[in-house]
């Protein structure tokens, strides 16, 4: 098959990228390069053994993707570029709702123009809200996100939905993911963020490596086990394979599919900043500040609709992740513009 990976340059879509083409597929990448680099796809290309095709450009552009489509045969589409900080989106809304719900908006218009109706699309586990008991099943409602970037995830559920409910050639995936960690075990391509990093695990690179002093934990005062923020940590190599997955059920499963992507079990900030710390044997400092809005004190997957309907589980612990983050953190130590040392 012919895929379209929006955002394959990105930290995810250049993961899922290389396991396309490891698995068959030839892929067309479409980014804007805004948080990603063109050097992801060269090493993607070095360790697969095989070239990935590539189109600078917006999911926001019509004219760009009216013309990918005519031009391009594609079978299936894979749809990652979107803004993704919690943070930065209470801060700039309108961005996030320009570039992940229009993008979204404009990328559907032209595949149905081109009648190419397959689609697995990068959701978030942010669009189920506070409140639910856990573990998240995709059973429960929606709930009222707490951040801009949640509700604009959210929107764009709803939109593919309706869009599915019109039209019965659509074939979609909504994967709810929760917080991708890790690398490629090879150290080649990994996360990469420009800027100040707005996740936990590149800003535990960034000291250990020493490109920052400390760390930053946003509250110690949650309802956890140690007052800090829990999470279900997912290694991206583990969460690349569930595209896979997800996007070869699609042959048999029209209309609208969810499916959670995590391994269901919870971690804290603390437990991760440990672990990082045995896998580097650097000693990670830190503050405590207030809580970030839009932050919420705890949520973990049940993976096993996952599990039951596409064969697929989270195989990599949290110590392996923290691993592989490592390997790619010190052979990269300025990410993809400081070279690495494997050249």
């Amino acid at each position: 098959m012919r895929i379209l990976v929006t955002g394959g340059a990105g930290y995810i879509g250049s993961h899922t990228v290389l396991a396309l083409l490891e698995s068959g597929h030839e892929v067309l990448v479409l980014d804007n390069f805004s948080n990603s680099n063109r050097e992801s796809l060269k090493r993607v290309e070095e360790l697969s053994g095989k070239t990935v095709g590539l189109v600078e450009g917006d999911t926001a552009d019509t004219a760009c993707l009216e013309h990918l489509f005519r031009e391009q045969p594609i079978d299936s589409v894979l749809h990652f570029a979107g803004f993704k900080s919690v943070g930065e989106s209470m801060a700039d809304p309108l961005a996030y709702y320009i570039n992940n719900l229009a993008g979204t908006l404009a990328l559907c218009r032209a595949m149905s123009h081109a009648g190419v109706y397959e689609l697995v699309f990068s959701s978030s586990a942010t669009i189920y809200g506070d409140g639910h008991p856990m573990p998240l099943q995709e059973s429960y409602p929606a709930g009222q996100p707490a951040s801009p970037y949640g509700r604009s995830k959210l929107m764009v559920e709803h939109v593919l939905q309706d869009l599915a409910a019109s039209d019965g050639r659509w074939r979609i995936a909504l994967l709810r993911y929760f917080n991708p960690i890790g690398a490629h075990p090879s150290g080649m391509i990994g996360d990469d963020p420009r800027g100040l990093p707005t996740n936990l695990v590149p800003f535990v690179s960034q000291v250990a490596v020493g490109r920052r002093d400390e760390l930053v934990v946003y509250g110690n005062d949650y309802p956890t086990h140690d007052g800090t923020g829990v999470r279900d940590y997912l290694h991206v190599m583990d969460l690349a394979e569930g595209h896979l997955r997800a996007m070869e059920a699609l042959r048999t499963r029209p209309g609208v599919n969810i499916w959670n992507l995590g391994t269901g079990q919870g971690h804290s900030v603390l437990e991760v900043i440990a672990a990082y710390e045995r896998a580097s044997n650097r000693h990670i400092p830190y503050r405590v500040e207030s809580r970030r809005p839009g932050d919420i004190a705890a949520y973990w997957a049940d993976p096993s609709k996952a599990r039951a309907e596409l064969d697929w589980q989270a195989r990599r612990g949290l110590e392996e992740m923290v691993a592989d983050t490592w390997q790619w953190q010190k052979t990269n130590p300025h990410g993809y513009q400081g070279g690495s040392n494997h050249e």
